[in-house]
């Protein structure tokens, strides 16, 4: 397999969003995905022997990186995509001179908490309600996770 990596520009919002869409029950829309590039932002896409397969955005200030959105095509999952575009984004970060990694995941979204896990990150508190629920009626807790390089 051939994995490539590059750099996410406004011209492939397009080509990504139906990934944000597959991936999210409140997938960010195509203004708020425009505004985290470029500027603090950073983020790639990965394509796997010539397949687009996932993206992820990141925001980096003063020295802490926060994984901003995270996505593997649905029909991709379980394959280590991922944990490579994971991988990724750490290079990134760590070029940035970045010390301290944060994320927030959904408290039901257990297999990605368990990827966040083995690549070193630990929970450090709770946001009660803070996502809307899949199916639309109540809130659900994010679990903020650090990690530190």
């Amino acid at each position: 397999m051939t994995y490539s990596f590059h750099k996410i520009s406004v011209n492939d919002i397009n080509t990504l969003m139906p990934i944000e869409n597959a991936c999210h029950s409140h997938p960010w829309n195509e203004k708020t995905f425009t505004s985290c590039i470029g500027g603090r932002y950073f983020g790639d896409a990965l394509t796997v022997d010539n397949k687009l397969v996932g993206f992820y955005i990141g925001e980096h200030v003063v020295g802490e990186a926060t994984l901003m959105d995270i996505c593997v095509s649905p029909d991709q999952q379980g394959n280590s995509y991922g944990k490579a575009l994971l991988k990724h984004f750490f290079e990134q970060a760590k070029e940035l001179n970045n010390k301290v990694i944060w994320l927030e995941v959904r408290a039901k979204n257990i297999s990605a908490q368990m990827m966040y896990i083995n690549s070193g990150f630990v929970e450090t508190g709770r946001r009660t309600g803070y996502y809307p629920s899949a199916n639309g009626f109540g809130y659900e807790d994010a679990i903020v996770m650090k990690k530190t390089f």
